[in-house]
């Protein structure tokens, strides 16, 4: 089993930043491990999106909308994914989900965060 615990969501202004920040678990005497970790956005209304992910070694994808503006970092010691968002636009307001793919002996399994909301005002 993992926990992934976020913190940092809040209500800011156009043109602002928060940091998102997530800390991942894994149950003693479990067997998985902590692969890929990130962040995924849902709106009101719209579909759950991917904004950023880093692997274990901190390499980043992160999606072209928010590229020039968010940053993913990736502490694997700790598995803590961070995402920083600069310049921040009403448009990015949604609840912002943390995810971890976690792989076991004989398999794989995705767990969720339960969410944090960004509010952006214009």
């Amino acid at each position: 089993q993992v926990q992934l615990v976020e913190s940092g969501g809040g209500l800011v202004q156009a043109g602002g930043s928060l940091r998102l920040s997530c800390v991942g678990s894994v149950t003693s005497g479990s067997d998985a491990s902590i692969n890929v970790m990130g962040w995924y956005r849902q709106a009101p209304g719209k579909q759950r999106e991917q904004v950023a992910t880093a692997t274990t070694s901190g390499l980043p994808n992160v999606a072209d909308s928010v590229k020039d503006r968010f940053t993913i970092s990736r502490d694997n010691g700790k598995n803590t994914v961070t995402l920083q968002m600069n310049s921040l636009e009403p448009e990015d307001t949604a609840v912002y989900y943390c995810k971890a793919d976690a792989h076991y002996t004989f398999g794989s399994y995705n767990y969720w965060g339960q969410g944090t909301q960004v509010t952006v005002s214009s």
